[in-house]
């Protein structure tokens, strides 16, 4: 008899460690995934563009075939230039490597100018300083002038003219207020002022 209740206790004591072990195991892995982070990825959806959808845009100055194209939408300004037939022998491109980016995305009614070589230009320049030809009003070029230039223009202080160097290459002069650079007061004032090639 007392061997039957012994093995009994023996059994019932295996049994109460053996639950008492599940439980805490159970415990310690509830407490640890408790203490865990959960790390949640986002993933940006890139916007779906429309085959079918077109934009205009026209090209103009040292191309082969200026003019107005249509293009497929999300084109770049690389597709745009390859419509326009590539530069001519005069075009300048040491500055459109600096000044126009050949991989930006169009937009509808984009105009992109391809100027002539910086020595026709500086030639012009040369003329324009003559004694015997009156002084011409020069624009400011956003793309190439330094703070002290842009500092000239109404309404523009040094920390606008560092916003404005900080925002380029520009495309087109209305750029500045588009991107919210300049104020539509300060826009209206220097306009005309200003030039982008």
């Amino acid at each position: 008899m007392e061997i039957e209740a012994e093995g009994k206790n023996k059994a019932l004591g295996l049994f109460l460690a053996g639950v008492f072990l599940i439980g805490a195991g159970f415990l310690i892995f509830k407490i640890s995934s408790l203490t865990e982070k959960t790390e949640v990825e986002i993933f940006e959806e890139e916007p779906q563009v429309d085959e079918n959808e077109v934009l205009i845009a026209e090209i103009a100055g040292e191309v082969i075939n200026p003019g107005v194209y249509e293009l497929k939408s999300g084109s770049r300004v690389n597709d745009l230039l390859i419509k326009g037939g590539g530069y001519t022998a005069k075009a300048d491109r040491q500055w459109v490597s600096r000044n126009i980016n050949l991989a930006m995305k169009l937009e509808d009614g984009t105009k992109i100018f391809i100027p002539a070589e910086s020595s026709n230009l500086s030639n012009l320049s040369n003329l324009s300083n003559s004694s015997n030809l009156p002084d011409l009003p020069s624009k400011i070029n956003v793309n190439t002038a330094s703070v002290a230039e842009l500092d000239t223009l109404w309404g523009v202080g040094e920390a606008t003219a560092k916003k404005i160097i900080e925002g380029r290459p520009y495309q087109k002069p209305e750029e500045l207020l588009e991107k919210k650079i300049v104020k539509s007061n300060v826009w209206e004032a220097i306009k005309d002022e200003i030039k982008v090639y």
